[in-house]
């Protein structure tokens, strides 16, 4: 009886410990006897019977019914068994070492908020390591609820807030405030817990909303790619827009440029749309979306925000490499920040000449840019000028400094020096980048504390020591 429990135990826990490791699912929809699929969990049990007599006579119709150990609150009580051991297998890694954390925020299926954990350090093989670590529901997204719930998850496992070295969130989200106070807050406790970007989120994704209408025209080219807005006589949208291979708009630059370029397609089909369009309901879709994207606004924003994204895109794409040259990247924020406010100072004039010679060739009014504008809610500040100043100030200008706030804010020069100096880490190409002046600064400047005045008079010379003995080691 003993052993029979026991292989039955090992059973379901080793279909558990390996549906969890490949990332599936173990619940069926139907797990009912007569259920030709029975879920993961289930037909696994049952696969290993097939190949076993031995497990085959402890398990599913030849187990105890009051011992099954299959059901899923017990499915439930391993998967929490085997997480704890993951997290203490972790916690073991780490030692008393220092740490990063990475927090994103998402809902599940019961609209519920909750808060995934990620721990990234150094193990004692030198390796950098970056695991997963637990996922917590809040009742709030509040700066100073999120950072109770992570602080309560590391105490739980021994890991002391002051040695968080770094923390990185989801700049991009509609929660940047409350990720902002979660920042400062844990700055506050532990000065050395230095914030860094999230480098491989895109950062068009933080560039992009500069107007409502932009991204309502741009789920209506999303809508004609795919052909969900179909005429009364049938007619392939996609085709009429070229190749889908032209309208694949797989990132907002993509899209920006596309609908630029096949413009006239686009209006073509909306035009055919509201006039043969399968219900009402289309019909004024489509008659609403001719109506703003033929607007001076529209095509203003659309030609901005290619202009803003043609200098930031090629930044994107090299933040998104998974082996990044962090001084590379570095050089490229700068000269980024640099083109944008270059265009700031001195592309007005030019951008505007585009937009009209794109209006004229589509048949778009343009506004006289010397008539006064009329300010739907009047303020004091806003008496008293011309159309031509709405657009530069109130739009142009405007739209370019969200950007460099946004890349200011993202790439600050304390966290662009932080990064430099911490190339001279970097073990690739055999060292190229070991610098001991570098990495001696870096203690200086960003971790004093973390180092007795000893400590620092010989870091110097075991730098040195380390650079003659390793960099010149034949097999490097």
């Amino acid at each position: 009886m003993k052993e029979g429990n026991r292989l039955r135990v090992m059973t379901s826990i080793d279909v558990v410990r390996w549906l969890a490791s490949q990332g599936c699912a173990l619940r069926g929809h139907d797990e009912s006897s007569s259920s030709r699929n029975r879920g993961n969990f289930l037909e696994m049990i049952s696969l290993l019977a097939s190949y076993n007599e031995q497990v085959a006579s402890v398990v599913l119709d030849n187990a105890p019914k009051n011992a099954m150990y299959t059901s899923p609150k017990i499915q439930k009580e391993i998967l929490h068994i085997l997480a704890t051991k993951v997290r203490h297998r972790i916690r073991h890694d780490i030692g008393d070492s220092k740490f990063c954390i990475i927090v994103d925020e998402a809902r599940d299926e019961s609209k519920r908020e909750q808060m995934a954990i990620i721990l990234r350090f150094v193990d004692e093989k030198g390796f950098i390591r970056e695991h997963f670590f637990d996922v917590v529901h809040v009742r709030d997204t509040a700066a100073m609820t999120l950072k109770k719930e992570i602080c309560a998850v590391l105490s739980r496992f021994c890991l002391d807030v002051q040695n968080i070295r770094g923390q990185g969130y989801d700049g991009a989200s509609n929660m940047r405030g409350e990720w902002n106070g979660l920042k400062a807050l844990f700055l506050n406790e532990c000065p050395y817990a230095y914030y860094v970007h999230c480098l491989a989120h895109r950062l068009q994704l933080a560039l992009v909303a500069a107007s409502r209408e932009e991204a309502q025209a741009l789920e209506i080219a999303r809508m004609l790619e795919i052909g969900e807005l179909e005429t009364g006589r049938g007619l392939n949208q996609v085709g009429t827009l070229q190749r889908a291979g032209e309208t694949r708009w797989s990132s907002h630059f993509s899209s920006v440029c596309s609908l630029i370029r096949m413009f006239a397609a686009t209006c073509s089909v909306l035009e055919d749309v509201e006039e043969n369009g399968n219900n009402y309901s289309t019909r004024g879709d489509a008659a609403g979306a001719l109506k703003k994207i033929k607007s001076f606004d529209f095509v203003f924003l659309l030609h901005l925000i290619k202009e803003i994204m043609s200098i930031t895109d090629l930044l994107c794409q090299h933040l998104q490499k998974k082996s990044q040259d962090i001084i590379n990247a570095m050089h490229l924020v700068s000269s980024t920040k640099m083109l944008i406010q270059k265009l700031r100072e001195g592309g007005w004039d030019n951008f505007l000449e585009i937009v009209k010679v794109f209006c004229q060739k589509h048949e778009i009014e343009v506004p006289n840019m010397k008539s006064p504008y009329v300010v739907k809610r009047k303020r004091h500040d806003q008496e008293g000028f011309d159309i031509e100043r709405h657009y530069r100030v109130d739009m142009f200008y405007a739209a370019i400094d969200s950007q460099l706030l946004e890349l200011n804010s993202r790439f600050n020069e304390q966290i662009m020096d932080l990064l430099t100096l911490s190339c001279a880490l970097d073990p690739k190409d055999s060292y190229k980048s070991f610098n001991v002046d570098d990495i001696c600064s870096l203690v200086d400047k960003y971790y004093p504390f973390d180092f007795i005045e000893q400590e620092k008079v010989g870091l110097r010379f075991q730098l040195q020591h380390y650079k003659l003995n390793v960099l010149n080691h034949p097999k490097l």
